[in-house]
């Protein structure tokens, strides 16, 4: 004769709602659906050795959770908190690894450039800040971390002793405007750069194309057919490149480039063509300005500051060249190679729209000032 539960079970709508919810859902957890169900089950009069025939489980499982609903309602469904297992490591020795993951190995004595989790695990055990730790811990720890020490970006801090200046009279051209007044209609911005060593690879074997689950394969072996150097200039406002192609880079090949450019409308019959370039030996220093005043009176030479060419959109320009129309290189020779970028050229011209340049002085002030403040940032290591 089956024993019935002291426990009786009388649901609220909203109870037997959630329940009846959770029991049908096929995204709950198996062990929610199964306390589900034996609640809905008990508030439906049944004993616990029927509910635990109908769930397959044992009548012990029935009565621990029945009883906690009984006792406390919905909340008396979830898991009791656990202890767990006791904590080998304390919060001082995890934060003595991370404080080592925070140096580089160099500075230690080791011959290394970057820690790996075996190599800081085996050193903390040598200094005996820890008796044992596996490499899989440690790099939990710092997986965990808000620091990532082992990862590493390359930039160039700005040396430029007159970047706000130079760059800030750059980023108002873009703006349309030259000491604090607006260009005119026929006022234009040029972006000139040269895009050197670009070279003619044959590969020794003919590709394999795309085919189902393999991508295309190109062929690693090639032969060296030469370099040339691209020459351009980007209209800033209208989108439209000219360029030329040279053996290599040098200020005659800048200079045919600037001829061919002020010698082709609109910009012949310009007001001024303000041409923004950076430091590089074809176009840099004063003798440049004075070279471009002496054969182009309407055209005005803008240098960049140093170390600035992620400020002179023709870069973007370049960029897209070398994706679309280079990359992955395989070429016959260097004609080849001039025809396929000019080719581009024409059809970028047949098709482009100006780049959206959203970076403001204001972004500029800001970025400044951010480097300014890690510039004077106390030193830590010292002060320790």
């Amino acid at each position: 004769m089956a024993i019935s539960s002291p426990y009786v079970i009388v649901l609220t709508t909203v109870e037997e709602a959630i329940l009846r919810a959770c029991a049908r859902s096929g995204r709950s957890e198996h062990r929610d659906v199964v306390r589900a169900r034996i609640v809905l089950a008990a508030a439906a009069g049944q004993t616990n050795e029927a509910i635990a025939a109908t769930i397959g489980g044992c009548v012990d499982t029935v009565r621990k959770w029945r009883k906690r609903f009984a006792a406390k309602g919905l909340p008396g469904l979830d898991d009791l908190p656990r202890t767990g297992r006791p904590r080998r490591f304390t919060p001082v020795q995890v934060a003595q690894v991370k404080a080592l993951a925070c140096t580089l190995p160099a500075e230690t004595g080791l011959p290394l450039s970057r820690w790996s989790g075996a190599d800081l695990a085996a050193e903390v055990i040598g200094r005996g800040v820890l008796n044992a730790v596996s490499a899989a811990t440690v790099r939990r720890w710092l997986a965990a971390d808000a620091i990532k020490p082992w990862q590493h970006q390359s930039w160039i801090f700005p040396r430029d002793p007159d970047f706000a200046a130079k760059a800030a009279r750059v980023l108002d051209l873009y703006a349309r405007c030259w000491d604090s007044q607006p260009l005119g209609p026929d006022d234009y911005v040029i972006s000139a750069d040269e895009k050197s060593q670009l070279q003619a690879l044959r590969r020794r074997h003919t590709g394999l194309p795309p085919a189902p689950g393999r991508t295309r394969r190109v062929e690693f072996d090639y032969t060296r057919g030469g370099t040339l150097a691209y020459f351009a200039a980007y209209d800033v406002h209208r989108a439209t490149v000219l360029g030329t192609i040279a053996p290599k880079t040098g200020i005659e090949p800048f200079t045919e480039l600037v001829e061919k450019v002020m010698t082709t409308e609109p910009y012949t019959s310009a007001r001024r063509v303000f041409w923004i370039v950076d430091n590089g030996s074809s176009h840099n220093g004063q003798r440049s300005t004075q070279r471009m005043n002496s054969a182009w009176p309407t055209a005005t030479l803008v240098h960049l500051p140093i170390h600035a060419s992620w400020l002179n959109p023709v870069e973007i320009y370049f960029a897209i060249l070398q994706r679309k129309a280079i990359s992955p290189n395989d070429f016959t020779d260097l004609k080849h190679l001039a025809t396929r970028i000019l080719a581009f050229q024409d059809r970028y011209n047949a098709t482009a729209d100006p780049f959206d340049w959203t970076y403001t002085p204001d972004d500029l002030n800001d970025f400044l000032k951010r480097l300014s403040d890690h510039d004077h940032q106390p030193d830590i290591s010292r002060a320790a």
